[in-house]
C-alpha cells in the first residue's frame, strides 16, 4: 500500500488524453492505493489502478511504487491494457486481464485478494448472526423495513391498520 502523490496525480489526471473533467473528483488528498498484482517477486514495481483513460488506443493511469519508507520512489505512467483473455467455454464467457501490458505475475483474473475475502466472509457472519437474532436490517418484523422483494411492512404500508391502503398510481 502506498500514498498517491496527489500534486503529481492531478497534473497527470489533468493533461492526460481520455483524463476526468474535473481531476479533484478523481483521486483524493490522503488517497492510498493497493498493490493490484498479487504476488510478484521483490524485483517488480508494484501498480496500483488510478484512471481509466477515455481513449481508443486503451491506456490507463497507474501508478507504480518500488521500495519502503523514505527509501520508496514512484511514478505515474499511461501504460497499454494486457491483451489477454480467459475464455470459458462451458460458459461462454470471456475475462480480459485488467493490469498493463507485460505486467508481472499472473494475469487479474487469476489474482485472488485474501484481504477481501476475509472482510467478504466477516460481513457475512455477521449478517447471518443478525438474521438469526432478528436483528437484521430486513428482518420480517422490523418496521419500515422490506418483508421481501415488492413488500414493505412500514408506516404508511398497505394493509397496516395505523394507516389506510393507498392505491397503486400506476394501474390502469
Amino acid at each position: 500500500m502506498t500514498q498517491v502523490p496527489y500534486a503529481e496525480a492531478l497534473l497527470a489526471l489533468a493533461t492526460m488524453e481520455g483524463g476526468p473533467e474535473h481531476p479533484p473528483d478523481a483521486v483524493e488528498p490522503e488517497e492510498f492505493v493497493l498493490c493490484e498484482l498479487g504476488d510478484h517477486d521483490e524485483s517488480a514495481e508494484h501498480a496500483g489502478h488510478l484512471w481509466t483513460a477515455d481513449t481508443p488506443d486503451d491506456q490507463d493511469l497507474w501508478l507504480l511504487w518500488s521500495g519502503t519508507g523514505a527509501h520508496r520512489v514512484h511514478r505515474l505512467d499511461m501504460l497499454r491494457l494486457c491483451p489477454a483473455v480467459l475464455r470459458e467455454l462451458a460458459t461462454r464467457t470471456v475475462t480480459t486481464c485488467a493490469f498493463f501490458d507485460h505486467h508481472p505475475g499472473p494475469h487479474s483474473f487469476s489474482v485472488t485478494d485474501p484481504l477481501g475475502d476475509l472482510i467478504a466472509a466477516h460481513v457475512h457472519s455477521e449478517v447471518r448472526r443478525l438474521v438469526s437474532e432478528g436483528d437484521a436490517p430486513g428482518a420480517p418484523d422490523a418496521p419500515g423495513t422490506p418483508d421481501a422483494p415488492g413488500t414493505f411492512n412500514g408506516p404508511g404500508a398497505p394493509g397496516r391498520p395505523d394507516t389506510p391502503d393507498v392505491p397503486d398510481t400506476d394501474a390502469p
